[in-house]
């Protein structure tokens, strides 16, 4: 029988990129008394986190909020938007690119994945994994199809199995550059509240989320954002769906409401995590993970560890993936840290395995938490055989003395 009571002295480091570690003010708001989700308090509440939310996604328009898994939005962008048989150009970047390709064909559709094709000395049976997307192979790629059997291009935003986040501004130029009227369907499941993320401003048709990275809370809630061109598609789609179906939850959620029980609890989480957010401001909410990666990435450039994402530009500000060396397994060296320091971090995903871990850097976390987690990974490494060129913890902690949050703690009368 396998005992489920460990509970070592203190709190546990939850330091993989989501689900995040969950802010006990959103804990609480949790714990409020369920209410009848037909009656009037519901109503309000409902009404408060469809405004909300639409904030979040920098859109005018509708967003769904399902009871799911991120993978459940996924299934609903493109159950609502296209019919069988559908080719659909999906863009490689990683391991939950690879997954939502899957999910495609699995759907009925016909899809085509394209990828970066360079080479690179650490990863050399998976380059395009290292990088963002590549808008001008897709605008390529497009220009040869002047019958538009291609309906959709589906891109990651923020790839969570690598740290690589892709500029998606440009997908949209390239689509346009192309005159090609295909749909621009976007997952930005870990980037939302995050990283920047502007649905409406870069012209995407449906974008897909979930509740368990940036936005603080437990799994359990995902969105579809989803633009007039989206909708219109959803008249034509012949995608079989039900519980999905964008029609009724639209039509229903104009009171605030739902056609089937929503998760109620989960909801008064995401509202008050719309109030945090919005407390802190946006825009600052993102310069504080931009910073917070930073000090993260100055700690592995210390160790002379490579970065999984090897564009500087595009460093994801949600995770830093790191690459072991060669004949270090890098899920023992996750083993030995959890094991040893109770801090748990991300494992290498599909073609990754073995080869990298990931320190997420989101959620109920500050410059402490970062540092302790450096520290863990350090000690970590050096029981792990790996030698280190320098001290990641005293970098790190140089860059956050010297780059002070701009928010600013109020003394205690």
């Amino acid at each position: 029988m396998v005992k489920l009571d460990f509970h070592p002295t203190g709190h546990h480091f939850l330091q993989i990129p989501g689900p995040s570690p969950v802010p006990d003010r959103i804990l609480r708001a949790m714990s409020f008394p369920t209410i009848d989700h037909r009656g009037p308090e519901f109503g309000a509440l409902g009404l408060k986190v469809l405004a909300g939310i639409k904030d979040i996604f920098k859109t005018k328009h509708p967003v769904i909020i399902y009871p799911a898994s991120g993978t459940g939005a996924w299934e609903a962008a493109l159950a609502n938007t296209l019919s069988p048989g559908d080719h659909v150009l999906m863009y490689e970047t990683g391991h939950f690119a690879s997954l939502w390709n899957k999910m495609a064909t699995r759907m009925g559709l016909s899809t085509e994945f394209v990828a970066w094709q360079g080479k690179d000395e650490h990863l050399p049976h998976a380059p395009s994994w290292r990088r963002g997307v590549q808008a001008d192979l897709i605008q390529e790629r497009l220009m040869k199809d002047p019958e538009h059997r291609i309906k959709a291009v589906c891109v990651v935003h923020n790839e969570t199995s690598t740290g690589v986040t892709s500029d998606i501004a440009s997908v949209r130029k390239a689509i346009d550059a192309a005159k090609h009227p295909a749909l621009l369907i976007v997952d930005t499941i870990s980037g939302l509240a995050s990283a920047d993320f502007r649905h409406d401003e870069w012209g995407v048709d449906v974008t897909v989320s979930g509740s368990q990275k940036g936005l603080m809370l437990p799994p359990g809630i995902s969105f579809n954002a989803i633009s007039p061109r989206a909708l219109e598609a959803m008249k034509s789609s012949k995608m079989p769906r039900s519980f999905w179906a964008w029609d009724e939850i639209v039509e229903m959620n104009k009171d605030g409401y739902w056609p089937y029980t929503p998760n109620t609890n989960l909801l008064y989480g995401l509202s008050e995590a719309l109030d945090m957010i919005a407390e802190e401001g946006l825009d600052k909410v993102f310069a504080r993970h931009h910073r917070w990666a930073a000090g993260v990435r100055a700690a592995v450039n210390a160790w002379g560890l490579p970065i999984q994402c090897d564009d500087p530009s595009v460093y994801s500000p949600v995770l830093t993936g790191v690459i072991t060396p060669e004949g270090v397994d890098a899920d023992a060296v996750r083993r030995t840290i959890y094991e040893r320091f109770d801090l748990s971090l991300g494992t290498g995903l599909g073609k990754l395995k073995g080869r990298m871990f990931r320190i997420g850097h989101l959620g109920d976390s500050n410059d402490l938490t970062l540092l302790a987690t450096i520290a863990a990974v350090e000690m970590g490494l050096k029981l792990s055989g790996v030698k280190l060129a320098e001290s990641g913890v005293h970098v790190a902690m140089d860059y956050f003395s010297n780059n002070p949050s701009k928010v600013v703690l109020k003394k205690a009368a």
